[in-house]
């Protein structure tokens, strides 16, 4: 779950960690009241949405003064910002954030991550702050500096000294740098953040460290015991597709292509994605329906891939563990009378109860196009999407 940059500064401050001053807004007049009540004679106007690159895309102005503000409000609440990760809608820019202006001498990138492959949690720092860290790791790699801990041994104050050291800093930044970054480690374990970064954290004229910027990601399968974070959730800024999927149980994540895929089990689901692209395919989703899925959730899944007009083919890959293949079955026969889809299926069943499975849908006397083995289903279902394409 993204949290919006006021409410991680929110957080950035009740753990110590140095933000400027700043107050949200939800109308043109109320962020004048915001900057005149901030004092200054400059402010910077941010996008709330939930995504990077706000400051190419026209989601972060500087404004010298009230006017400016007002106007600048103006023009970003009620639009749409959208962004390198964004979709081509972009994401509704319902809140402004007002934050007084300073001066910035130096801006350096900061994050702490979950490594995967480490198993651990991973601080990232650099001095090229304020730019894509992604691009910085390919062009100049040199300029990222990691550290892993251990989990076994906790934050290691020297490995975070070293860290400092190769970004150049003085005694007495070094000193802030490591204040900073063992308060950002305690924030991520009581907020259960996957992660949190800072990017532009920069040096003012006083020679101190600020977070101008704060991204906090907290994991959601922790939301059950972080309550009072659960409520900062803003349903806004999600993909009404994937928010309903989530209420209704599933996994599911939009993607560009016209081949609906709706499989139990997330490796599966790769695999049946990457099979598709094998055939000449383009996936159109990502759906995993779990382990236990019942008939109502293959109703749900089938409902929620159907509002996508770009798909113009349907793959269900189900591997019959946990999840009966008869019940898949009757899930796919109601969705398919439900929603009187004419799209071609094509079916992949295997597991536990697969010959009634495939006995209820041949019986159904739906037009359902069946598959004996998973490199079977993605050819069929590749060339069903063609045809389908040439005759509409």
């Amino acid at each position: 779950m993204n949290l919006h940059e006021y409410q991680s500064k929110e957080l950035f401050c009740n753990a110590g960690i140095p933000t400027l001053e700043g107050m949200v807004a939800d109308s043109p007049q109320q962020a004048r009241k915001a900057a005149k009540q901030l004092q200054g004679d400059q402010w910077a106007v941010k996008a709330q949405v939930h995504a990077g690159g706000r400051g190419k895309a026209g989601g972060v102005k500087m404004a010298k003064s009230l006017d400016d503000v007002e106007l600048i409000a103006s023009k970003m609440l009620g639009s749409r910002l959208i962004t390198k990760q964004t979709d081509q809608m972009g994401l509704p820019i319902n809140l402004v954030y007002i934050e007084r202006g300073t001066q910035i001498i130096f801006e350096f990138y900061l994050s702490l991550v979950i490594d995967r492959t480490k198993e651990s949690w991973t601080f990232i720092a650099s001095s090229e702050g304020g730019v894509d860290i992604e691009m910085v790791a390919e062009k100049t790699p040199e300029k990222i500096n990691k550290y892993t801990i251990d989990p076994a041994i906790g934050i290691d104050t020297h490995q975070l000294s070293l860290m400092a050291e190769k970004l150049n800093l003085d005694v007495n930044l070094q000193e802030q740098f490591i204040a900073i970054t063992k308060k950002i480690f305690v924030l991520a374990k009581d907020a259960d953040a996957s992660q949190v970064e800072i990017n532009p954290l920069i040096v003012d004229q006083n020679n101190t460290f600020i977070a101008l910027d704060a991204k906090i990601v907290v994991e959601d399968n922790s939301l059950f015991r972080q309550p009072e974070l659960a409520l900062l959730k803003d349903s806004s800024q999600e993909n009404d597709i994937e928010q309903r999927a989530s209420e209704n149980g599933l996994s599911y994540v939009s993607l560009d292509g016209n081949i609906a895929c709706m499989v139990n089990g997330a490796g599966l689901a790769m695999a049946t994605m990457d099979l598709i692209k094998i055939h000449g395919g383009e996936p159109a989703n990502f759906l995993d329906v779990g382990g236990d899925a019942t008939t109502q959730r293959v109703t749900a899944a089938f409902e929620l891939i159907l509002e996508n007009r770009n798909v113009s083919a349907i793959l269900v890959n189900i591997f019959g563990g946990i999840v009966r293949c008869d019940v898949i079955a009757e899930g796919i026969i109601d969705a398919v009378k439900t929603t009187n889809s004419s799209l071609p299926i094509v079916v992949r069943l295997e597991g536990t109860n697969v010959q009634s499975g495939k006995a209820k849908l041949m019986e159904s006397g739906l037009d359902i196009i069946s598959a004996d083995d998973l490199s079977d289903a993605a050819e069929k279902v590749v060339q069903s999407a063609a045809n389908y394409r040439e005759s509409s």
